[in-house]
């Protein structure tokens, strides 16, 4: 087995025999251990009771974090004339039509958000095998198929987080970085688990969030009491 570092056996001391935390507790503890040389994401993941493989409790949904993600997001635009326009002004990294989807077929995926005006989803639906397994299909659900390109993309550029549960039921998603205010960081959970909270569906039976777990990029896991983090 491999010996671990001195940053790492120190994080987990810190970590050891702490459990089911209040957010600010946890925020704190993540935050003080995120010491490698870059800058860490900080992430969550919930564990949810449903079952993904039934379509009425399937949890899906977007959220605008407070305080944004510390990320800088590429963002493609599936548009043609003046909403092409639109796109590139408000700040698109990537406008196109089908030559946008001609690159994407030859493996240049350089972006981490596509959006398409209606009218372009014939052309992008050819292209569901390739951006549907990497979460990037544009979605109407979580405002991704819109005719308001602007708002979408400033959305996008401005922090916004889209989550999808996963196979187990687990969602998971960055909410800021190690360098973020302790303060900023607690809004953005909080932010993040009450929209969680709200995509509750309809199929979900019992205890719908099981567990949440607050780590860093680098760092140990630690939960975090759920009835703390709901707010609502």
């Amino acid at each position: 087995m491999a010996r671990l570092g001195k940053r790492t056996r120190a994080a987990r001391e810190a970590f050891a025999g702490k459990e089911n935390l209040s957010v600010e507790e946890a925020v704190a503890l993540v935050k003080a251990n995120a010491t490698s040389k870059f800058d860490e994401t900080v992430e969550i993941s919930l564990n949810l009771g449903v079952d993904t493989r039934h379509a009425d409790q399937m949890v899906r949904g977007v959220v605008g974090l407070p305080n944004g993600t510390g990320k800088a997001m590429r963002v493609a635009v599936f548009a043609r004339g003046p909403k092409a326009d639109e796109a590139t002004a408000a700040g698109a990294d990537i406008v196109g039509a089908e030559d946008l989807m001609e690159a994407i077929q030859g493996g240049k995926i350089d972006f981490d958000r596509c959006i398409a005006t209606p009218d372009m989803m014939p052309v992008v639906g050819r292209l569901g095998k390739i951006l549907g397994p990497r979460n990037l299909m544009p979605n109407p659900k979580v405002g991704t198929v819109t005719m308001d390109v602007k708002a979408a993309v400033e959305a996008a550029k401005g922090g916004e987080v889209q989550f999808k549960a996963e196979k187990g039921g687990v969602v998971h998603a960055g909410v800021g970085k190690a360098s973020f205010d302790e303060a900023k960081l607690v809004e953005n959970v909080r932010a993040f688990v009450s929209a969680v909270a709200k995509a509750k569906p309809t199929g979900a039976k019992g205890a719908y969030m099981k567990k949440i777990n607050l780590s860093s990029t680098m760092g140990p896991g630690i939960t975090v009491d759920v009835d703390n983090a709901v707010t609502e």
